[in-house]
């Protein structure tokens, strides 16, 4: 029997990631280094024979320029790439674009871990006269302002990628299909809290590194039968 694939990964390293600086909604490129995680990811998905069905990713580049050199790397550029912004990483507001160590000094170890690490607290919000907010960009200007964050905490992220995951990804889990996902930090943190119903206090130490590969294997029931991490 067949069994529905879900391929998880996170993008390769940006250049914020690079400069140890909050990334959020702010739509940097891959690193060079991200680049090659991204052909290193994709020869472990070629060795252990995964080719996905479809492709879902952000609206964010370093996701969607990840998954454009793992489809081709596999050479499986053919199939269709769905794109939405529920899959953003993370609005980590205010803090974007700002140093993580100068902010872990300002804000103190437990209140920067709560909002890091932590679930239910958002970072300080972008001020609406912030040229940063989202509905300032060409490419959000067709989606009404209140649906657009101004911060998110793990929780407020979670909510829009469950959204999404319910509504369009679990339809062609359904039918069996291998659906590959290239997307972010946070947003994938929140979906596997969700796959595996992870407590709000065990998600605090779950990370998935730049470029990680997670593969889950569900029954017709969409029950997980497997989960592994791919490795070199």
């Amino acid at each position: 029997m067949k069994n529905a694939q879900l391929i998880l990964m996170r993008h390769g390293e940006s250049i914020y990631n690079q400069k140890n600086l909050f990334t959020g909604w702010t739509d940097v490129d891959l690193s060079d280094k991200g680049v090659k995680e991204a052909k290193e990811s994709a020869k472990l998905l070629k060795n252990a024979g995964i080719l996905p069905d479809i492709c879902f990713t952000s609206w964010l580049k370093r996701a969607i320029h990840t998954a454009q050199i793992v489809l081709k790397e596999i050479e499986w550029e053919h199939i269709n790439v769905l794109k939405s912004y529920k899959l953003n990483e993370r609005h980590y507001g205010a803090w974007q674009g700002r140093n993580k160590s100068e902010v872990l000094k300002e804000y103190g170890e437990a209140k920067f871990l709560a909002i890091r690490r932590g679930y239910d607290t958002p970072p300080p919000p972008l001020d609406t006269n912030d040229p940063r907010v989202p509905w300032n960009e060409k490419k959000y200007q067709n989606i009404e302002h209140n649906l657009l964050p101004l911060s998110e905490s793990l929780k407020d992220t979670k909510k829009r990628v469950i959204e999404y995951y319910n509504d369009i990804v679990t339809p062609y889990l359904k039918e069996e299909k291998k659906i590959f996902i290239s997307a972010h930090g946070n947003s994938l943190r929140a979906l596997v809290m969700y796959l595996e119903n992870i407590s709000k206090e065990d998600i605090r130490k779950f990370e998935i590194p730049t470029g990680e590969v997670i593969v889950y294997d569900f029954n017709r029931e969409l029950e997980i039968l497997n989960k592994h991490v791919l490795r070199s």
